[in-house]
C-alpha cells in the first residue's frame, strides 16, 4: 500500500479513545491528571501495520490533541499532567515504521506537521495555561516516544538497568526524527552539540544517570521508589500553578457540520470547495449574538461563546483541508459580519485575559489556530469586500495570508446603500497572537522598521478604507469595481498554473522572517531536511533503510554527499 486514500476526522473524545486513558478521578483534590500511552496494536487507522510496542500513528495522535485540549478547557483544576504508558517497561517506540514505509509522501508530510503541532500546544499549556506536562518514562522511549517526553517540561526515567530515551532513525531507519527532537535536545535541553551527535547516532539510546549527565532527562529513580517520585514532582509542579484550584470546566461538545463533497458549513465557518479551479473559498461569520455583558456569562456560553466556537470551527476546517484535500492549493479568506461588534468581543477577550482562566484559554487557542494557518502549505489570500469584519482579532486572518485584495468603493451592481470594505486595526494586532518566530504578523510583514510599527499603533481603531489600507502597507492592492473581478481572476489562474513544490517552499519562506525561535526552527528543519530526505532513496527506495528496516537486510546507500 504506497498511498493513504482514507478521509481522515479529527474530531474524537475521550469515550472514543482507542490508545490513551484520561484519568480526572482525584484532579479535583490533587491538582494532577495522568494520561497513559495505552495504544492498541489493531486500531492503525489505515490497514496495512501493527502499532506493536506503543508505536503510534496519525489516530494515536489525534488523540493526544484532543486529550490536550480537553484538558485546558474542560480541566481546569487540572495544574499538572503525567504522560506515562499504561504498559510496563515500554513508554513507546515512537512513530509506526510500517505506517512510515508504506505511506505516500504527503501522508508522512502532514502526520509529522500535526504531531509537531501538538507537541508545541503541549509546550504553550505549560506556558500559559499553569498546566505543567511531566513525562513519566516507565519504560523505553524511542524516536517519537522520547519527542513526545521532549514536549513535556520535565523528563522522568525510570532506572531499571534496561529504559532508555533514544533517537534511533538515522542510525536504523535513514530519516530524521520528524518531530522536532533534534532541535529540542539542543534548544530546549541545552545538550551539548557533540553529546548530542553521539546520542543521535546511537541506536540503543542513553540510561541512567548518563541521561541526566547529558540533560537527556531531569531524573531518574529506580522501580521501588518510581510512583512515590512521579506522585511528588507532580505535587511541587501543582505548587508553582497559579491555575485555579476551584473552577468549574467548559465542556467541548461535537461540532455541528455538514459536510458534502463540495461544501462544509459549520454555524460560523463556511468552506466551498472548487475542484475544477484547485481552491477553496472560506468565509469566517463574524459574531451576531449579543455580547456578554459579564465574563460569568462568557462561562455560562461555554463552547457556545462565539470566539470559541468560530475557533474550533475554524481549526477543524484547517486540519480537515490540509489533510484531505490536497490539490486544492488556493484558499480564499473571507470575513462577514459587523465590525464594531467584532471589535466588542475582541475587547471582552482582551480586557479578561489575564484575569480568566478561561478567557486566557480562548485567546491561547486562538493564538495556535492562527499558527496553524500560517503553518499551513497552500497559497493564502484575503478578499477583503463591502459586509468584511477584517478587524482586530479577525485582521490576523487577512494579515496570514500571502496576499490581501481590497475593494476599493462598491460594486456598480451591488448594494449602493452598504458601505464600502474597511479594516481595522486593534491593539491585539500588535503582539497578542505571536506566530512561530516570536513576532506579530505586523512586524513580520514590516520587519525591522520600529517607527513605521508605531505609525501604525496611531492608526488603532480607525475605519481604514480601501485607499487607505493601500496606502499604509496593509493590503497588497485594491481595485475598483470595474477592475476587482478580473484583478482576482487572473491572480488565482497565475497562482494555480505556479509549481506547488515551488509555492510552498516560497511560501514559508516569506511568512517566517527575521529572528528564529525553537518552534520556527523545529518547522523550519522538518520542511527542509525532514521532509526531502524522506523521500530520498537512502530512506524511502526500494533497498533504503526504512524500506529494509525488519527484513534482516541492511539498506544499500548512495554514499555521495550532496
Amino acid at each position: 500500500m504506497s498511498a493513504n486514500p482514507l478521509r481522515v476526522s479529527f474530531r474524537t473524545a475521550p469515550e472514543q479513545y482507542r490508545h490513551w486513558r484520561l484519568d480526572t478521578e482525584h484532579s479535583a483534590e490533587t491538582g494532577v491528571a495522568y494520561l497513559r500511552l495505552d495504544v492498541a496494536e489493531d486500531g492503525g487507522l489505515v490497514e496495512g501495520y501493527e502499532l506493536k510496542m506503543n508505536s503510534y500513528d496519525l489516530g494515536v495522535d489525534i488523540e493526544l490533541y484532543d486529550a490536550a485540549q480537553r484538558l485546558r478547557f474542560e480541566h481546569p483544576e487540572v495544574r499538572a499532567v503525567v504522560l506515562t504508558s499504561a504498559k510496563d517497561r515500554n513508554f513507546c517506540a515512537g512513530a509506526n515504521i510500517r505506517m512510515l514505509a508504506q505511506s505516500s509522501h504527503p501522508w508522512k508530510v502532514n502526520f509529522c506537521k500535526f504531531t509537531n503541532e501538538t507537541r508545541c500546544a503541549i509546550e504553550d499549556a505549560s506556558a500559559n495555561s499553569g498546566q505543567t506536562w511531566i513525562a513519566a518514562l516507565n519504560g523505553t522511549a524511542a524516536g517519537g516516544g522520547y519527542e513526545m517526553a521532549l514536549a513535556c517540561e520535565e523528563i522522568l526515567l525510570i532506572d531499571d538497568n534496561s529504559s532508555a530515551v533514544a533517537l534511533p532513525e538515522i542510525p536504523l531507519l535513514g530519516v530524521l526524527p520528524g518531530t522536532g527532537g533534534l532541535t529540542r535536545v539542543t534548544d530546549k535541553r541545552r545538550v551539548r552539540k557533540d553529546r548530542a551527535d553521539v546520542f543521535a547516532t546511537k541506536s540503543e539510546g542513553v540510561r541512567g544517570t548518563q541521561a541526566v549527565d547529558w540533560k537527556l532527562v531531569d531524573a531518574v529513580f529506580p522501580h521501588r521508589v518510581w510512583d512515590e517520585k512521579v506522585t511528588e514532582r507532580a505535587a511541587e509542579a501543582v505548587a508553582r500553578s497559579t491555575r485555579p484550584k476551584d473552577a468549574r470546566g467548559v465542556a467541548l461538545p461535537p461540532l455541528e457540520v455538514e459536510q458534502t463533497e463540495d461544501e462544509i458549513r459549520y454555524r460560523h465557518v463556511h468552506a466551498r470547495l472548487d475542484r475544477a479551479q484547485r481552491q477553496v473559498e472560506i468565509t469566517v461569520h463574524g459574531p451576531t449574538g449579543d455580547l456578554p455583558e459579564t465574563v460569568e456569562r462568557v462561562h455560562e456560553l461555554g463552547a457556545d461563546f462565539w470566539p470559541l466556537a468560530m475557533t474550533r470551527e475554524l481549526d477543524d476546517l484547517i486540519l480537515w483541508l490540509r489533510t484531505n484535500e490536497l490539490e486544492l492549493g488556493t484558499w480564499l479568506v473571507r470575513t462577514k459580519g459587523d465590525v464594531a461588534h467584532a471589535l466588542a468581543f475582541e475587547r471582552l477577550i482582551a480586557e479578561h485575559s489575564r484575569d480568566d482562566w478561561l478567557v486566557n484559554e480562548i485567546r491561547h487557542y486562538f493564538k495556535r489556530t492562527l499558527k496553524r494557518l500560517d503553518l499551513t502549505s497552500r497559497s493564502l489570500i484575503a478578499l477583503i469586500e463591502p459586509g468584511s469584519c477584517f478587524a482586530g482579532a479577525l485582521l490576523e486572518l487577512a494579515l496570514a495570508c500571502d496576499r490581501q485584495y481590497m475593494l476599493d468603493g462598491l460594486m456598480e451592481d451591488g448594494d449602493e446603500e452598504g458601505e464600502p470594505a474597511q479594516i481595522v486595526l486593534s491593539e491585539s494586532n500588535f503582539g497578542a497572537f505571536p506566530m512561530a518566530n516570536g513576532l506579530s504578523r505586523l512586524e513580520s510583514r514590516f520587519y525591522g522598521d520600529e517607527d513605521y510599527l508605531a505609525k501604525l499603533r496611531q492608526e488603532t481603531g480607525r475605519r481604514l478604507l480601501a485607499a487607505d489600507a493601500l496606502e499604509l502597507g496593509l493590503v497588497t492592492d485594491a481595485p475598483d469595481d470595474i477592475d476587482w473581478e478580473d484583478e482576482i481572476r487572473i491572480t488565482l489562474e497565475e497562482r494555480a498554473s505556479l509549481s506547488p513544490d515551488a509555492l510552498t517552499g516560497m511560501e514559508a519562506n516569506h511568512r517566517f522572517v527575521g529572528p528564529e525561535t525553537m518552534e520556527s526552527r523545529i518547522y523550519s528543519r522538518l520542511t527542509a531536511w525532514q521532509n526531502w530526505i524522506f523521500v530520498r532513496p537512502n530512506a524511502s527506495g526500494p533497498d533504503g533503510a526504512l524500506r529494509r528496516y525488519g527484513t534482516g537486510r541492511r539498506a544499500e546507500f548512495d554514499r555521495k554527499r550532496v
